[in-house]
C-alpha cells in the first residue's frame, strides 16, 4: 500500500489543528491511491507515532513522511527525524523522509495571491502601482540562520514580484527583529500604506499576536494605513507543493540544502553547533495541550492547559535509528546518541549514502535543552512577542 505521514509541529490552538487536519484531508482528496495520516510533535493529538501506528496497522511496510514545515530548522532537521527513526527501529517499519516546503515558486505564488486578496479588499486593482506601499513579511523565526534567511528571500521575491515600494522582514520570535520593533522601524520610512503578511501555514497564537502587534503600531501611527494580509492556509498551491515533495521522494530527488546546514558546516556565528546530536526536544510535550477532547477553552487557546499539563516524563530509551531516509543528501555530521544507536540511512536510489551516527555513551535519561541562540540578548529580539 502507498502510505504518507504528514508531520506537523502542533499547537495549543484548536483552530490551528482543525486547519492542519484540513490540509491532510485535501491531500487525501488529491492522492486517492494513498493512505494519508497526520500527527504532531507537541501540544496536540494525534502525535506522530499515532499516525504511524494507523499506517502500520493498515498493512504499510514503507511509509513516506513529509514535514509540514515551511522551512528546515530544528524541527525538520532534528525533532521529526528523531521521532521517525525511533519508531522505525522499534517497529520494523521503513520510513523515507522528504524535505520541507522551502523557497518554491508555487509557494511564492500562493503568498502573492494572499497579499493580493488583502489589497483588493482595500480597493486595489490588478495593474495599480504599489510604489507608495510597503510590504512587511513576518516569519516564524528560528535559531537556524538558513531558515531565517529563506524568509528574507521569500520577502524579496514578493517585493520585487508585486512591485512594492519597499520591503522588510520581521519575525514572531526566537530571532530578530521582532514584529513590534520591526513595524515601528517600517513606520518611519515614509510609506502611506503597509501590508503585514504572516508567512505562516495556519492560524494560531502567534498569528493572532502578529495581528495584535500590527494594531498596536497602527494606533500609534494613524497617518499610515496598515493592512493585515491572510496567512497561507491550505491554498491549492500549498497542497500542490506538498504533492511535489512526495514526488521528490519517489524520484530520489529530495535533496536538502546541506551546504547551508549549521549542523554540517561552519556557519558564521554558529560554529559551535557543527555535529550536534540529532535528537528530539519535544518528547515531554507530546500530546500535551490542545486536542479534540480539550474542553478548557473554545477554538481560541487561552493557555489554560498549561496549568493542568502532566509533569514531563523522562526520556529513557537507548533507541536505535535504522530506517532508510531517501532524501538524497550526505548528512554526515556525527550525532552522538546512546550506545548501539546507529542510523543506517541506506539512501538507495536517492543518492546511495550510508552514515552511521555513533553517539558515544550518551544516556537519554535527562531533559533535553535547545542549544543557546547566540544572539539571545539582541535589543530587537528574540524573546516571544509580548501580549498586548
Amino acid at each position: 500500500m502507498k502510505a504518507l505521514m504528514l508531520c506537523g509541529h502542533g499547537s495549543r490552538d484548536q483552530a490551528a489543528m482543525v486547519e492542519f487536519g484540513g490540509l491532510a484531508d485535501k491531500l487525501r482528496t488529491r492522492l486517492p491511491d494513498w493512505s494519508v495520516e497526520h500527527g504532531y510533535l507537541e501540544f496536540a493529538k494525534p502525535v506522530i507515532r499515532d499516525g504511524l501506528d494507523k499506517l502500520k496497522a493498515s498493512g504499510a511496510s514503507t511509509v513516506l513522511a513529509l514535514p509540514g514545515m515551511l522551512f528546515a530548522a530544528g524541527h525538520a532537521k532534528n525533532d521529526i527525524p528523531s521521532v521517525l527513526n525511533t519508531y522505525a527501529a522499534a517497529n520494523g517499519l521503513r520510513i523515507e523522509y522528504g524535505r520541507e516546503l522551502g523557497v518554491d515558486l508555487k509557494m511564492i505564488r500562493a503568498a502573492g495571491e494572499r497579499i493580493k486578496e488583502c489589497l483588493r479588499a482595500d480597493g486595489w486593482q490588478e495593474g495599480d502601482k504599489l510604489h507608495d506601499t510597503m510590504l512587511v513579511v513576518v516569519g516564524r523565526g528560528a535559531s537556524d540562520p538558513d531558515a531565517n534567511s529563506n524568509v528574507a528571500k521569500v520577502m524579496r521575491m514578493l517585493w520585487e514580484g508585486l512591485g512594492f515600494g519597499w520591503g522588510e522582514t520581521v519575525y514572531s520570535g526566537v530571532t530578530f527583529p521582532l514584529v513590534e520593533p520591526g513595524l515601528e522601524h517600517a513606520s518611519r520610512l515614509g510609506y502611506k500604506r503597509i501590508v503585514v503578511f504572516p508567512y505562516f501555514l495556519f492560524t494560531g497564537v502567534l498569528v493572532r499576536r502578529i495581528y495584535d502587534q500590527t494594531d498596536i503600531v497602527a494606533a500609534a501611527h494613524p497617518e499610515i494605513h496598515f493592512l493585515k494580509a491572510p496567512y497561507l492556509g491550505a491554498h491549492e498551491l500549498v497542497v500542490e507543493t506538498f504533492v511535489d515533495r512526495l514526488g521528490e521522494i519517489l524520484e530520489g530527488t529530495n535533496n536538502m540544502n546541506c551546504q547551508m546546514c549549521k549542523y554540517r558546516e561552519q556557519v558564521l556565528g554558529f560554529e559551535a553547533e557543527v555535529g550536534l546530536a540529532q535528537e528530539s526536544h519535544h518528547h515531554h510535550v507530546e500530546g500535551v495541550g490542545s486536542s479534540a477532547d480539550c474542553t478548557l477553552c473554545d477554538t481560541v487557546c487561552t493557555g489554560a492547559c498549561r496549568n493542568v499539563a502532566p509533569a514531563a516524563p523522562r526520556h529513557e530509551t537507548a533507541h536505535a535509528h535504522g530506517h532508510d531516509h531517501h532524501h538524497g543528501h550526505d548528512h554526515d555530521h556525527k550525532h552522538d546518541h546512546a550506545p548501539g544507536h546507529v542510523h543506517s540511512h541506506a539512501e538507495g536510489e536517492a543518492g546511495g549514502h550510508t552514515h552511521p551516527h555513533s553517539h558515544g555513551g550518551h544516556d537519554h535519561s535527562h531533559d533535553h535543552h535547545h542549544h543557546p541562540y547566540p544572539h539571545a540578548d539582541h535589543p530587537l529580539g528574540p524573546r516571544s512577542m509580548r501580549r498586548p
